[in-house]
């Protein structure tokens, strides 16, 4: 499925759709499985047990336990996408269900790589009880590229069965495979009425109860996601609805006073929490502006398919009946006429729900749902008005759920394309397969999202299909862009040896071997999704890290050849120094020089859990010398090389605490940076990623400007850039900031660690300029050398709260003062300026005298290193 969406919201709403699977403890009777795990059990993040697959496994099939290659950064937890179980026959479960009650089904998929088996070779299909098709020449490796999410979730509410047990069977395609990496069967209480009028034929109705349902949507409308464990004991996960509102008529959102109580009278609260029903959105107070516009939310779906939407509705404002009475449509169709909520319910404060069945044609364009709310003036009501507080979308069918899988927007593969092209005009070889399967959450997206994307044709087995995915396209990944396939990967060596000849050392596999004890797995010191990172030691006692590529890594060829290209002909003391590579044997390594004190990101915090030890001073200092490395890339190479992928976990420090930037896999040279820009397939980590890079597809060294005003709002916060178990507002770190910074409550979210511990001019110099990072447009953000500047100065302001330049003055070389005098470069720019201020306010400036900022620089703590490039 997908949606429109604005991108700038895109980072927020990005990882509202990040799985966090939990269950109340009123739930009823379920069974949550780890396929593939080993004996025993485990248990996730949120302290909930998986158990083992194996006592539920029929005989007479063929599968095996395997252990995913890697693990994507937008995977919270292991359990339970890094186990599973892998068929390659026919293979069936059966689980003991009561007969006459209906049960959730839900299945997870993480398309990884399990040992020989390549997810891009995975079609399969699942049947419940030998007539129920759930899922037909399925390819979740497909599906998570099309949607650019990590993994998947497949929700289904299957009807009474008439027998004791549910027998859930894999099937792989000719040649193929399946696999599962969780599945959950929650018994649930009867939600559903025996009936459900259709839509488009008056006095007909849709016989519900028996009939087998997919979840494709289910939304807090005006509210915000809802995670499984603030669910009403059914663990469901409920989104917002803001990327399908249609057009910018979004009406308004409101919420109930605390004094409201939720009454549900004879209606089951399973039905939905609460929260739904105390949150809303609706049209808003103008008449003559409510009475010109529909408010609409547009659903992505399977054509040649009935459709279930329930709408839930509770006023918890208006008390009386003809307040508010509308209209509402489905596919330009009339599902209800004067509608009114307390007409239907009797007061203030009780929820109810609507069910309507559409059928959804099978002809061209016709892939879509549309809900639309319109006033009814005919009820002559008090105020011109409509409201919803949730919708629910399911899919209906007695025997057949399945529908086909995504494809990539024309967009995208046109954008994948043209990287191709680019990379061919290289000379380098490569194999491309698509986009990468969600590198990191669930922010899900790229440009599947901003456009709508087709559908393939069917593969491999003629008129079988697959459904789309029911969690919202702004899905779960975080890391977005191509992948490569390491079949048939040659780099040619002869190549890059004479590309890196005198710049980097070329090592025979035996000397990594040994260097590495035979990659041993002591050694691992990190997973990346190049692969394996290993501590090793050469020539007698030099400690390395050795990056060794997983024969099937979904990065690879491209961005082996592009860090030696990149980081051979660099040398800088913030960049990490690239040692040599190996290739032979289907090997490919890169050693690096090893980086004693790990990650950035680790001395803030791990996981969710703050472990920062730094004190503000020492922060700035690694901030300073990381933005020095930047600051580098971006004018004192040859051409502009623009990083693409900055991040703390990007940012390593070395024994003597000094920062170097790292991982050049995802960087781009600009050869045609006079245009201003490089068009590229967009790539990078949600969190961090540039929205106007997103919007535009059009990279430029302000990409790496916005990044890094994430990485400074995470040294002065620690705490994720994403963290989807926190309110709405508040999971991405970058939007919670900005509105922290410009409510005055900046100080609320600090470390605790240094609360209270910076000077507060610093502090203020510091925020201002990461704020003036994260502007939406390019041209309003500072260059890398004015932020490099701005640091220092912030840097000196907490050394010297007087004001003093004592310790804090530098000398100028005399090339240096050449470069100022003369005003020739960026560097002489930049001291001419010595601003925050973005090339937008710079302009009307660049004629100042030279002379009066030279005197200003003895504000600079410590010169930029020395800068040069072979």
């Amino acid at each position: 499925m997908y949606s429109i969406v604005n991108p700038f919201f895109f980072s927020v709403v990005l990882l509202n759709a990040i799985h966090a699977s939990s269950q109340a403890s009123s739930s009823p009777p379920l069974m949550i499985l780890g396929c593939g795990l080993d004996k025993g059990s485990e248990k996730d993040v949120d302290g909930r047990t998986w158990g083992p697959d194996d006592k539920f496994l029929q005989p007479g099939g063929n599968s095996i336990k395997s252990k995913a290659s890697f693990q994507d950064p937008s995977l919270l937890d292991v359990v339970p996408y890094m186990s599973a179980r892998v068929f390659t026959s026919e293979t069936s479960y059966k689980f003991p269900v009561q007969p006459d009650k209906r049960y959730w089904l839900r299945l997870h998929f993480y398309p990884s790589v399990y040992g020989s088996y390549n997810p891009s070779e995975s079609y399969f299909s699942v049947i419940a009880n030998g007539g129920v098709t759930l899922l037909s020449n399925f390819s979740a490796s497909i599906t998570c590229q099309a949607l650019s999410q990590a993994y998947l979730d497949r929700e289904y509410s299957l009807a009474p069965l008439n027998t004791d047990a549910l027998t859930l069977t894999f099937k792989p395609n000719d040649k193929s495979f399946g696999f599962i990496n969780g599945i959950q069967l929650i018994e649930m209480p009867e939600l559903f009425d025996s009936v459900a009028a259709l839509v488009g034929y008056a006095d007909q109705t849709v016989e519900v109860k028996s009939l087998h349902l997919q979840t494709m949507f289910r939304l807090n409308v005006g509210g915000q996601y809802i995670s499984p464990k603030q669910d009403s004991g059914l663990s469901r996960m409920w989104y917002d609805d803001t990327p399908y509102i249609y057009g910018a008529a979004t009406g308004v959102t409101n919420q109930a006073e605390k004094d409201v109580k939720i009454n549900y009278q004879s209606m089951s609260t399973s039905v939905a929490p609460t929260n739904v029903y105390s949150t809303s959105r609706s049209m808003g107070n103008d008449k003559n502006m409510n009475m010109g516009y529909n408010l609409t939310w547009i659903f992505q779906v399977d054509p040649n398919s009935m459709y279930l939407a329930r709408l839930h509705f509770c006023d918890y404002y208006y008390s009386k009946v003809n307040e508010i009475v509308f209209n509402i449509f489905l596919n330009n169709q009339t599902a209800q006429t004067q509608a009114d909520v307390i007409g239907w319910t009797g007061g203030k404060g009780v929820p109810t729900y609507k069910d309507y069945v559409i059928y959804v044609q099978d002809d061209a364009g016709e892939d879509q749902l549309w809900l639309a709310l319109h006033p009814a003036p005919d009820s002559k009501p008090e105020f011109y008005d409509a409201l919803l507080n949730g919708v629910e979308i399911f899919k209906v069918n007695d025997t057949n759920l399945s529908g086909p899988n995504p494809q990539p927007s024309d967009m995208l593969m046109k954008a994948e394309e043209d990287e191709r092209k680019f990379e061919t005009h290289k000379r380098y070889n490569k194999t491309v397969v698509g986009s990468a399967a969600g590198g990191a959450a669930g922010f899900a997206l790229v440009a599947a999202i901003v456009c709508v994307a087709v559908y393939s044709k069917k593969k491999r087995v003629p008129g079988s299909d697959t459904h789309t995915s029911w969690l919202p396209i702004y899905g779960t990944s975080q890391t977005t862009g191509t992948k490569s396939t390491m079949s048939g990967r040659s780099t040619n060596s002869a190549n890059l040896t004479a590309m890196a000849q005198g710049l980097c050392r070329y090592f025979s596999l035996e000397e990594i071997k040994q260097a590495t004890k035979n990659f041993d797995e002591p050694n691992v010191i990190g997973v990346g999704g190049f692969g394996k990172v290993y501590k090793g030691v050469i020539d007698n006692g030099v400690k390395v890290a050795v990056k060794r590529s997983n024969p099937q890594s979904e990065q690879g060829v491209n961005e082996f050849q592009t860090e030696i290209e990149m980081l051979s002909k660099l040398r800088h003391k913030h960049l990490v120094s690239l040692i040599g590579f190996c290739e032979e044997d289907d090997e490919m390594c890169l050693v690096y020089d090893y980086m004693e004190r790990g990650t950035f990101r680790e001395h803030l915090y791990k996981g969710n859990k703050p472990l920062s030890t730094l004190s503000w001073k020492e922060r700035l200092e690694i901030c300073i010398g990381a933005a020095r490395g930047l600051h580098y890339l971006h004018t004192g190479a040859k051409y502009t090389i623009i990083h693409r992928d900055v991040k703390t976990t990007n940012i390593l420090i070395d024994e003597n605490w000094s920062a170097k930037v790292s991982d050049f896999g995802l960087s781009k040279t600009g050869p045609n940076m006079n245009q201003g820009h490089v068009s590229t397939v967009v790539k990078g980590s949600f969190g961090y990623l540039d929205p106007e890079y997103f919007r535009r597809q059009q990279l430029t060294e302000k990409s790496d400007v916005y990044s890094f005003g994430v990485v400074l709002f995470e040294a002065l916060c620690a705490r994720p850039v994403l963290n989807p178990s926190l309110p709405k507002e508040q999971v991405s770190l970058a939007d919670w900031a900005l509105i922290c910074k410009r409510k005055g409550t900046l100080e609320d979210i600090i470390d605790p660690y240094i609360k209270g511990k910076i000077n507060p001019e610093s502090l203020k110099k510091f925020a201002d300029t990461a704020e003036k990072c994260l502007s939406d447009h390019g041209i309003d953000r500072p260059s890398m050398n004015d932020l490099l500047w701005n640091l220092e100065f912030a840097l000196n302001l907490q050394e010297n709260p007087d004001g003093s330049t004592k310790g804090a003055a530098r000398v100028i070389d005399e090339s240096e003062f050449e470069d100022i005098r003369l005003g020739n470069n960026d560097m002489a720019n930049h001291y001419k300026n010595l601003s925050l201020g973005s090339e937008h306010e710079l302009s009307s400036n660049e004629e100042d005298s030279s002379s009066n900022h030279i005197a200003s620089l003895a504000y600079i703590s410590d010169p930029p290193s020395l800068l040069f490039i072979i």
